[in-house]
C-alpha cells in the first residue's frame, strides 16, 4: 500500500477490486490545467471510490491503498528480493524476536509541517488498536502486548495504551510483544502501520476527508464518486519522492469506460483490462500494454453465516471447488491473463507451495459425489457475490455454469454496482452465499495469505470462518523460534485449510493494464500496483 520504486516489493492494501467507480471530471480550482483536465505535468490513473477515508489503519482494500500510499509512508518496505529496505525507519531490530527497538530517521514531517518522532507512532498505533475507533485493521497489533486491554473481545477497554509500546527518545521506541514473532518486522512494511499527525485525534471523521500525511504527495481534493486529486510533497525525505507534479485517481463505472477514456486520452493510466477489451488491448496499445504475474490470489469465499453454508460438511466446498474447470477458464475466459491457483498463497511469496489436493484439481464427477456425501446445499442454491465494476461478470458466470453443470447445485451470479457495495455488504454480515475474494501480499510471507484471513478474530475474514485447530497451528507458527520454522509451521497449517476449505482458491493474479501516448516510465510492483510516483508526463 506504500509508495515504491518500481523494483521494489511495496506491501498493499489487501482486497483487490481490479477496477472503480463512476466518471473522471478535471479541475475545477483554477490551477492551469492541460488538455486532458488535470493540472500540468498531473497524470492520472483510474483509482475507484474508497471504501472508507484514506486513513491507514482503516484501509484493507486496492482502491484506498493506492490513496493511502501516496499520502503516507510507514517504517520500510521490501526489495524485489524480498527483503527488507528502510523508509522511515533508521532500523528495526530484535535479539529474542519479542522486543523490538525502533530507530527512526531524522527530519520528516508530516504535510503541516509537524515532526514525525517515535511518539507520532505511538499514539497512532495505540489509537488503531483500540476498539472504540473501529478500526479495521486493528488486529494488525494484536500482537503487542497490551492489546487486549485497549481491544477487549467484549466490554469497554480497561487501559488507552498498549503496555508494550514505550517511547525512549523523539527517535526511538521499543515494541514488547506478549510473545516471540520471528516474522514481526515483516509485518511493520503494511501501510497500516504509518504514523498520523497528532491532528488526526482531535476529530478523526473531519480528518479522514482532508488527510494529512507524511508520504510522497499531500491531499488537495476529493470530488467523491469521481476525483481524488494529490500533488507532490517537496520536503519528501524519503527515496521514492514523485517525479510528477501530483496525481489524479478517477473514477469509471466500468473498465470499459475507463478503457475508452484511455485510448481517447482522458486518462492516463487504467489498472484493470476488461475480458472484452482483453483480447485487443495488446494490439491497441502496443509496447505500453501490460501483463505481469504479481503476487495476489484470486478466490470464491464462502460466508459461513448464510443459509447455504452455515454448518456445511467442508466435503461440500470441497466438492464446489472441484467443479471448477479453472484451467478452461484462465486460457478463455480470461484470454490466458491469470495462471491456476495450487495453493492459497501465489509464488512470489517465501513459503508458496504446490499443495497437490484433490480439493484443488478439476474432477466432476468426484465433485458431484463429494456434494452429496456432505449433505448438500440447502435449497441447492449458491450466490456468488461480485462487484460489476471489476470486470468479473464473465468468469464469475462461468464458474456458476461449471458448478451447475457438474453438480447439479443451481449457481447465480449476484452482481453488485461497485467495490464499496460489495464489501460494506461483506462487512454487514449480508452475503447469501459466497462472493468474489482476492488477496494481495502485505508482505512477503506466506503468512500473510492465512492469518489475516482465516484466523477467528482477523478483520479481513469475511466470510466468518472459524476453526480451533487451525487457530491453533497459526498461533504455533507464530511463536515459533526461527523465520523459517514460523514459514514451515504455516504450510502444514495451509495442508489444513485444503481440507476445510475456508475458501477455494482460484487463480494466481497477473495485472493487465495500459497506459496512454502522454506518459512514460511506468512500471509496476510486485503486487501489481502501478508505481505512480515514477510516471512522468511527457
Amino acid at each position: 500500500m506504500r509508495g515504491a520504486k518500481s523494483a521494489k516489493w511495496v506491501a498493499s492494501a489487501i482486497v483487490v477490486a481490479l477496477a472503480a467507480t463512476a466518471c473522471g471530471s478535471g479541475s475545477d480550482d483554477g490551477e492551469e490545467t492541460s488538455s486532458s483536465g488535470k493540472p500540468e505535468g498531473y497524470v492520472s490513473i483510474e483509482v475507484g471510490e474508497p471504501q472508507n477515508p484514506p486513513i491507514p489503519s482503516d484501509t484493507n482494500e486496492s482502491n484506498g491503498s493506492y490513496l493511502v500510499k501516496a499520502l503516507f509512508t510507514q517504517l520500510l518496505e521490501f526489495d524485489d528480493q524480498g527483503e527488507i529496505v528502510y523508509l522511515n525507519a533508521e532500523s528495526v531490530e530484535s535479539e529474542d524476536s519479542k522486543t523490538w527497538t525502533v530507530k527512526l530517521k531524522d527530519g520528516w514531517t508530516f504535510h503541516n509541517g509537524e515532526k514525525v518522532t517515535a511518539q507520532s507512532y505511538v499514539d497512532t498505533w495505540n489509537w488503531a488498536a483500540n476498539v472504540k475507533n473501529n478500526q479495521k485493521n486493528s488486529f494488525w497489533f494484536s500482537d503487542i502486548a497490551g492489546y487486549e486491554d485497549v481491544h477487549p473481545e467484549e466490554g469497554e477497554p480497561t487501559a488507552d495504551t498498549m503496555s508494550g509500546l514505550k517511547v525512549v527518545d523523539d527517535l526511538t521506541f521499543t515494541i514488547e510483544l506478549s510473545g516471540p514473532v520471528p516474522y514481526f518486522q515483516y509485518k511493520l512494511g503494511y501501510t497500516t502501520w504509518a504514523p498520523l499527525p497528532s491532528v488526526a485525534f482531535d476529530d478523526p471523521k473531519a480528518f479522514g476527508q482532508k488527510p494529512i500525511g507524511n508520504g510522497p504527495y499531500t491531499f488537495e481534493k476529493w470530488d467523491h464518486n469521481k476525483v481524488f486529486q494529490v500533488a507532490a510533497f517537496d520536503e519528501y525525505k524519503g527515496e521514492d519522492k514523485a517525479h510528477n507534479s501530483g496525481i489524479q485517481f478517477k473514477n469509471y463505472s466500468t473498465p470499459e469506460a475507463a478503457y475508452q477514456d484511455l485510448m481517447s486520452g482522458n486518462v492516463d493510466m487504467v489498472r484493470t483490462i476488461s475480458a472484452k477489451d482483453l483480447p485487443k488491448y495488446k494490439t491497441d496499445l502496443g509496447d505500453r500494454a501490460i501483463e505481469q504475474p504479481y503476487a495476489a490470489v484470486q478466490s470464491i469465499v464462502p460466508a459461513f453465516y448464510s443459509k447455504p453454508f452455515k454448518d456445511v460438511d467442508p466435503k461440500v466446498i470441497q466438492g464446489l471447488s472441484m467443479a471448477i474447470d479453472r484451467e478452461t477458464i484462465a486460457k478463455t475466459v480470461l484470454n490466458g491473463t491469470r495462471d491456476p491457483a495450487t495453493s492459497f498463497t501465489p509464488p512470489q511469496v517465501k513459503g508458496n507451495q504446490d499443495l497437490d489436493m484433490p480439493s484443488l484439481t478439476f474432477d466432476p464427477a468426484q465433485a458431484k459425489k463429494l456434494v452429496e456425501e456432505g449433505g448438500g446445499i440447502p435449497g441447492n442454491k449458491v450466490w456468488i457475490q461480485y462487484n460489476a465494476d471489476g470486470g468479473h461478470k464473465e468468469w464469475v458466470t462461468a464458474v456458476c455454469e461449471n458448478i451447475r453443470q457438474n453438480t447439479g447445485v443451481e449457481c447465480i451470479p449476484d452482481s453488485k454496482p461497485d467495490f464499496q457495495t460489495d464489501l460494506d455488504l461483506r462487512d454487514a454480515n449480508k452475503v447469501k452465499g459466497m462472493y468474489r475474494g482476492g488477496w494481495v501480499a502485505d508482505y512477503p510471507l506466506n503468512v500473510n495469505f492465512m492469518r489475516e484471513l482465516y484466523h477467528t478474530k482477523a478483520e479481513a475474514n469475511s466470510g466468518r470462518f472459524s476453526n480451533k485447530e487451525i487457530d491453533a497451528l497459526f498461533e504455533e507458527g507464530d511463536n515459533a523460534e526461527s523465520l523459517e520454522e514460523s514459514i514451515r509451521l504455516y504450510q502444514e497449517a495451509e495442508q489444513l485449510l485444503a481440507e476445510e476449505m475456508p475458501a477455494i482458491p482460484m487463480f494466481n493474479y497477473k495485472i493487465n493494464a495500459g497506459y496512454g501516448e502522454g506518459v512514460e516510465n511506468v512500471n509496476v510492483d510486485w503486487h501489481g500496483d502501478l508505481v505512480v510516483n515514477e510516471v512522468t508526463a511527457k
